[in-house]
């Protein structure tokens, strides 16, 4: 080959590697994306493509059913996933062991929307609200089949009480039909000491006990624990009584209400009280696309957006402002957004230590086994 032109080629292979970059072609910029594991059943996948369509960012959402999967994923560490969305003592916990970066408030402009009640009672999980924003919140009730369940209890007992649950003389009428409990201990336990008029977040091993020995009475009546699988059986027909999460249970009477198939579903709040509960977005230590992250909290937090997956999901948006775009049957809801009176009954639980980690952990084992 002629020398220079060996010399005009070397030269233009360094020129083009330096405008295409050590990682290739200058063309191909690299794909944003948010890795987003979240409650299933739990989001308007509309609101999913407008923020893709908006943003460029595309989203890789996978789904749970239960808070003890994303704390062992986060525990273990390099999960990949840019949001998570925990419960209030997984919240806790996760904070503690340092599994979650600090938000950056400044990429955050729509947190103006938050609700500040909400906000406050956050923050006995996450102190100054620093690492986490609420995405919805709501309360650990009861689903009930109305049809089926005033067959077998007779129309003057209360649906509005735990005692459809833990007294056995009851909850054993409904056993043909149908009962389903949330594979849930952080949800049950403290709504079970509550029923029995203990403190429900109790520590006291006696008070524990008591919680596991009402559980295990009724045991038998139980079909399933599972925290995802009672959304359908409700709406079908298929159980007649589930404890269950507010949003879940109203989704299950859209579902039937849409199918057109006689099943009517009512939730209850427990005149003894019920569990608050608050699903926040929160982003982990090692998350690969931390900046995606942030544009997706601050898109959910839109009040157009917020109120669209309240009116998709039936739960309560931690979003003040989105109160004012959510659809009047589902704002009208006591199940949904409780009167003064029955918001004062609410009560809120926070992490197990270790120790009494360990004795909830043996009660729910024997509890869902039966033995």
């Amino acid at each position: 080959m002629n020398p220079l032109r060996r010399r005009f080629l070397g030269a233009a292979a360094c020129l083009l590697a330096l405008v295409a970059g050590p990682s290739g072609p200058a063309a191909a910029a690299p794909e944003r994306v948010v890795n987003i594991y979240n409650w299933s059943d739990y989001i308007d996948p509309k609101m999913l493509d407008a923020f893709t369509r908006e943003t460029g960012i595309k989203v890789v959402y996978d789904t749970y059913d239960t808070n003890e999967i994303v704390e062992t994923k986060l525990l273990a560490g390099r999960s990949g996933y840019d949001i998570v969305v925990p419960t209030g003592p997984f919240l806790q916990r996760l904070i503690k062991a340092g599994a979650f970066q600090p938000l950056d408030k400044a990429k955050l402009p729509n947190l103006k929307h938050a609700w500040p009640e909400v906000t406050a009672r956050l923050a006995a999980y996450d102190p100054g609200n620093v690492y986490a924003v609420d995405y919805m919140w709501g309360t650990t009730g009861i689903g009930v089949n109305t049809a089926l369940v005033r067959e077998r209890l007779g129309p003057n007992q209360p649906l509005n009480t735990w005692d459809i649950v833990l007294r056995p003389e009851l909850v054993t009428k409904l056993k043909d039909c149908g009962v389903t409990m949330l594979d849930s201990p952080d949800d049950i336990v403290p709504s079970v000491l509550q029923a029995l008029g203990l403190k429900p977040d109790s520590r006291r091993i006696d008070d524990l006990d008591r919680a596991g020995d009402a559980l295990f009475r009724i045991r038998g009546a139980v079909q399933k624990f599972h925290s995802s699988e009672y959304i359908n059986q409700l709406a079908n027909g298929d159980v007649c009584l589930s404890v269950g999460y507010s949003g879940d249970v109203l989704q299950a009477r859209r579902r039937a209400r849409e199918a057109k198939n006689d099943v009517d579903i009512a939730y209850y709040i427990p005149q003894q009280g019920a569990l608050m509960w608050f699903d926040a977005f929160a982003i982990p230590k090692d998350a690969p696309h931390a900046a995606e992250a942030h544009a997706f909290i601050d898109f959910m937090m839109r009040p157009e957006v917020a109120a669209a997956n309240t009116n998709f999901v039936s739960y309560a948006s931690g979003n003040l402002a989105a109160k004012a775009l959510v659809r009047p049957e589902i704002l009208s809801d006591p199940g949904i957004y409780p009167d003064e009176a029955t918001f004062r009954r609410l009560f809120t639980n926070t992490a197990y230590d270790d120790r009494t980690q360990r004795v909830v952990t043996r009660l729910w084992t024997r509890v869902r086994t039966g033995r």
